[in-house]
């Protein structure tokens, strides 16, 4: 945060000619400009990752949803609170397939109140069905951070020292109601080695960039609707762990998914996920049965109320391999290395490359358009030319 202070304001610095860097194509258009300029960014970005960093891979994040009059101003489309919901799905789906053994919260303010939506919990699809029922509701009265930050405390402060504790904020107001001193509140979060982070979308509020700084957490505000999607993307990946976390070994327990039915001869229970619910929410014969003590529950992963042990799927885990063993970047090399007049093409997409430079792996040394590269390593998180070379020898070898 000490370096952005040292940055000072944009238009203290020199301006710069960014209309420069766009030049029309042979038939006249920008598209092809500005698709460059984009990928470039992007690939800018995956260069900048900090490698050989501890990761907090086990998250436990509550998402904190102003929702207060502000939230209804329609500087975003429709309104702050609509477009907010909409890009927070998108979140959703993708922090948990980037952490597939994390789990997630919601809580909104209003009316100087905080109430939580959701609990911790690994089903996106029940967050996402939370935020939908959001959109009918009225954006009322002020928020209150304290209220919010506390009742988030609540639930993280028990989770365990190896686990990743952390609340991101979606502000829109630019005031806060609270009971008492916030500045209390932080110093309690700070001992619970909580990290928080705030996308503002008005402009910079002082308190919040002071919570944030001192948990070691993102402030950011936005410009747009895109630049509010990157920003909340930057959430996606695992923050590096705090100084306290601890290592050690965590028991994981793997249970199979009953899927119910009279030939099972499991009769309808009820999941210890919902056994405070007042609705029948959770009760039925389908579930994942603990390995240890055979309690039931409806989504993974969760921590077992009755005996502690973390279950999980193995596919969730294997997933999360990507963060602790990331792929190396490629090497780019300008197309002019290669013989004049010759037709490259992309190892993946088998299309012609006509851009000036071609992505080439350090390892099988197969070469890839600047959008597969990109795909490659965001989503795919695997080089597919390894990866058949790899199932080329085990053939061989089985074979022989």
């Amino acid at each position: 945060m000490a370096d952005d202070d040292d940055k000072g304001y944009r238009w203290e610095t020199e301006y710069e000619k960014t209309w420069e860097v766009l030049q029309e194509d042979a038939e006249g258009s920008l598209q092809t400009s500005i698709d460059d300029m984009l990928h470039k960014a992007k690939r800018r970005k995956l260069l900048e990752k900090i490698t050989n960093v501890r990761l907090g891979m086990m998250r436990h994040l509550f998402i904190i949803i102003d929702m207060s009059v502000s939230m209804g101003d329609q500087d975003l489309k429709p309104t702050r609170l609509i477009c907010s919901l909409k890009l927070l799905e998108s979140f959703i789906e993708e922090y948990f397939d980037q952490n597939p053994i994390s789990q997630l919260g919601i809580i909104v303010t209003k009316n100087k109140r905080a109430e939580k939506i959701t609990e911790l919990g690994g089903n996106p699809r029940r967050h996402i069905s939370a935020l939908q029922k959001l959109k009918e509701r009225a954006c009322q009265g002020e928020p209150s951070l304290q209220n919010s930050l506390e009742l988030a405390l609540q639930t993280l402060r028990h989770m365990p020292s190896h686990a990743s504790r952390e609340i991101l904020t979606i502000y829109g107001s630019l005031t806060t109601c609270d009971p008492g001193d916030i500045v209390e509140t932080l110093k309690i979060l700070k001992d619970a080695h909580v990290r928080c982070s705030m996308v503002g979308l008005a402009a910079e509020v002082r308190i919040c960039k002071k919570i944030c700084s001192d948990t070691h957490g993102k402030y950011t505000v936005i410009l747009d609707e895109s630049h509010f999607k990157d920003l909340l993307n930057q959430h996606t990946s695992p923050p590096p762990a705090m100084m306290n976390t601890e290592s050690s070994l965590i028991r994981m327990g793997f249970p199979h998914q009953n899927l119910g039915g009279d030939r099972t001869g499991h009769k309808p229970s009820m999941c210890m996920c919902h056994l405070d619910s007042k609705t029948v929410e959770g009760f039925s014969t389908t579930g994942y049965f603990c390995p240890q003590c055979k309690s039931k529950y409806c989504e993974l992963p969760v921590e077992c109320k009755s005996c502690g042990l973390t279950l999980v799927s193995a596919p969730h885990l294997a997933r999360s391999y990507h963060h602790l063993f990331p792929l190396d970047q490629s090497k780019e090399v300008p197309i002019t290395d290669f013989d004049p007049g010759q037709h490259i093409f992309c190892s993946a997409c088998q299309i012609e490359i006509q851009e000036q430079s071609v992505y080439q792996c350090k390892k099988c040394k197969c070469i890839y358009c600047i959008d597969c590269d990109i795909f490659i390593h965001e989503t795919l998180h695997s080089c597919p030319g390894c990866s058949s070379s790899r199932q080329t020898q085990t053939a061989e070898a089985v074979f022989v």
